[in-house]
This record gives structure tokens, C-alpha cells and sequence, in this order.
């Protein structure tokens, strides 16, 4: 007999968890309170673990025809232009670089048709014994799960952990953006307050976000790209030229926040997946990442124990550590490379650090985040 589950939220988190219950051979249904669904953002990065994730979801390979090896971690300069370390031919490209949207879209592939509901914000959520019911807007279904993957501002984390802290300024902020310029390796600069990350994409675009320091959040300016410029048009080629490729109104100004760690990512038949569990800052570039492997982990467990509630307290003790110390190590990350009194410092670390030593330590299995392996889930379950 079919089990069935309501996944909220249908973002790369919610549809990678739609994904992972068809493996399992469980049914769902996708609430997703957008009236279009698509993927908001510029471009990412995905590191082994989230490829390794991808693989046991069954779409690894699509979603490496869609991507492109980036060289970001490799190349590290200064604004004049100068390296710090510097990749070279043959090195190893641990990570792939999407568009936002062409990852989004993999997932979206894989998903049964009829399973995504759109323009259906959920309202209300009530347990009964072995079952949830979900409200939304034009509909109420019971269901033996729920998987909350509606974001930061997660409504079914409101709902379910009334006193959690809301998301968390980090005092710093970004500017992102896609231009059409190609054949860019991927890189990082490092300025005094702020870096610049660039990395290449598919069909001939770049990635380019700018992450830097601010007092308050909501601050923004008339002209966004402008502001940008003003800030960092005198750094080296080709940072002045992707943002002034880049067309005005389709920078995106972000600012950037985390979430205090929960006692708990479930709450009886429900469970928090993704942003709506552990938004961290994107330092490390594990946010979408995290969320994939959530969903890996969660199937194996139900897949693995007959009792939902058991399943979800096993997903609860797998995932809460190894994501909040992620999220520790993004936020620390993002201090120090942002922090103008630590500039100097780091960049003579870096400096004096032995090329193989980098490299070393961005091997796919160079550090114990991209080492990572996920469980084993069944083969792919058959549409009834």
C-alpha cells in the first residue's frame, strides 16, 4: 500500500525531496505558494557531496550536462589582478557551477507529472495520531508526512516551532548577477571588506556575486549596478566587465542570513528539509547542497523503518549536526573573507601556503564536508 506525504515548498530542497519519496515508492503531493513555479537566483556551486547526492537521486548525470566545472576554489587573486594561488591545467574541478534555474529544472524533470501544485500557500497544519493534515488556500489533504521545505521564512516552521528566533542578519550583504561572457575559468577575489566570485556557466554566461559588509539590512540604491561599480569597477579584469555586461535590472541585491540552530528538525510526522531546517550564509556553498543531501537522508531512513515517526527522529539525528556545524563554518567563513581587520592576515596565509598544500585541500575528498557519502536508496520505484 502506497504511503503519502506532503512536501512544502518547490525549490531545489522541496522538488529534491519530491524525488527522493518516488524512489522510496512513496506518492506526494508538492505545495509550492508561488503562481509560477521556478527558481529565483543567479548561479551555484554544487561540491562532491552534493554531486554524490545527485547521483543516488537518480539525475546526477543530467544534472552534469547542465553544468560546468569551476575552477573558483583554485584561482584566488587580489583586486590589482595579482594571484594568491592559481590552478593549473590538470588540476582537479571538484566543483560544478548551474544556473540556478537548470538545477531547478533537472529536479522538476524528475518529479511525476501532477505532483506540483502551484499558488497553494498552506495555512494550517494539524497531527492526529499517525496522520497530518495540511490546509492551503483551495485545499486540505491528510497525509502520513509532511516535509516542510518552504525556505528561511518557512511558514510550517511558524506553525510548528512557534518560538524559533527569526532568520539572523549576518552584516553583510551581496550584489549577484549573469552575464553573457564566456570562457572564464572561475575565481575568487579577495579585497579588503569583500570578495568577488566568479564562475563560468553553461551557454556562454558567467556567475558573478559581490559579498561584502553593511551595517543594516533593506538598504538599497536606485541604480544597483551602478552601486557596484562605484564600489569595485576599478578591480581587475573581467569583474568591471561582468558587471557592466550584466543588464541593469537583472542584478540582484541580496542581504545574507543564517538561522540559530533548532533543538530539533521534526516534530512528530513532520520535518524540516533545507532552508526551512538550516539556512546558512553562502560562504560555503553548501545551502542547496545540505538541502539535497537532506532529502537522500531522509528517504534511506523511511524507506529503512516501517514507523514514519521513527524514520523522521533517525533523519533528525543524522542530518542536525553535520548541517549546523556546516552553517557554523559558512558564518565564520564569511566573517574572516569579509572582515577588513582580518584581510592582511589571510591573505598572507594564503600567500605562503605551498601550491600542492592548496590543492590538496580541494581535492574531491579534501576536506570532511565534500567527503561525504550518501546512504544507499532503492532502485527507482515505477509510476503506478
Amino acid at each position: 500500500m502506497s504511503r503519502h506525504a506532503i512536501v512544502v515548498g518547490g525549490g531545489i530542497g522541496g522538488l529534491a525531496a519530491a524525488v527522493a519519496l518516488r524512489r522510496i515508492g512513496w506518492q506526494a503531493v508538492v505545495l509550492e505558494k508561488a503562481g509560477e513555479l521556478r527558481e529565483i537566483g543567479a548561479g551555484m556551486s554544487q561540491a562532491p557531496n552534493a554531486m554524490r547526492a545527485l547521483d543516488e537521486l537518480g539525475v546526477g548525470e543530467q544534472a552534469r550536462a547542465k553544468g560546468i566545472p569551476t575552477y573558483s576554489a583554485g584561482n584566488l587573486r587580489l583586486p590589482d589582478g595579482r594571484y594568491l594561488q592559481r590552478a593549473r591545467a590538470g588540476d582537479p574541478t571538484p566543483l560544478v557551477a548551474f544556473h540556478r534555474a537548470d538545477l531547478h529544472g533537472v529536479l522538476l524533470e524528475a518529479v511525476p507529472a501532477g505532483w506540483v501544485r502551484t499558488g497553494a500557500e498552506v495555512t494550517g497544519l494539524r497531527q492526529d495520531g499517525p496522520a497530518v493534515t495540511v490546509a492551503w488556500n483551495g485545499g486540505e489533504a491528510t497525509v502520513d508526512l509532511v516535509i516542510g521545505a518552504d525556505g528561511i521564512r518557512s511558514t510550517v516552521r511558524r506553525l510548528l516551532w512557534p518560538d524559533a528566533p527569526p532568520p539572523r542578519f549576518l552584516g553583510r550583504t551581496a550584489w549577484l548577477g549573469v552575464a553573457n561572457v564566456g570562457g572564464l575559468p572561475g575565481s575568487i577575489t579577495m579585497g579588503p571588506g569583500g570578495y568577488f566570485l566568479i564562475h563560468p556557466l553553461s551557454r556562454g554566461r558567467a556567475y558573478w556575486a559581490y559579498v561584502t559588509t553593511a551595517d543594516r539590512p533593506e538598504v538599497r540604491y536606485e541604480e544597483e549596478k551602478a552601486e557596484v561599480l562605484r564600489r569595485i569597477g576599478g578591480w581587475h579584469d573581467p569583474v568591471p566587465e561582468l558587471i557592466a555586461s550584466t543588464p541593469d535590472e537583472a542584478v540582484i541585491h541580496i542581504d545574507i542570513h543564517d538561522l540559530d540552530p533548532l533543538p530539533t528538525y521534526v516534530r512528530g510526522r513532520v520535518a524540516l528539509l533545507g532552508d526551512a531546517a538550516h539556512a546558512m550564509s553562502p560562504d560555503r556553498g553548501q545551502g542547496a547542497g545540505q538541502s539535497i543531501e537532506d532529502a537522500v537522508v531522509l528517504a534511506a531512513a523511511l524507506a529503512d523503518e516501517p514507523d514514519a515517526e521513527a524514520a523522521l527522529r533517525r533523519y533528525d539525528a543524522a542530518r542536525r549536526r553535520r548541517t549546523q556545524a556546516t552553517a557554523r563554518g559558512a558564518r565564520a567563513d564569511g566573517h574572516r573573507t569579509t572582515s577588513k581587520a582580518a584581510h592582511r592576515a589571510l591573505v598572507t596565509m594564503i600567500r605562503l601556503m605551498p601550491a600542492p598544500l592548496w590543492r590538496k585541500g580541494i581535492t574531491a575528498d579534501g576536506n570532511a564536508t565534500w567527503r561525504w557519502q550518501p546512504p544507499r536508496l532503492p532502485s527507482p520505484a515505477t509510476d503506478s
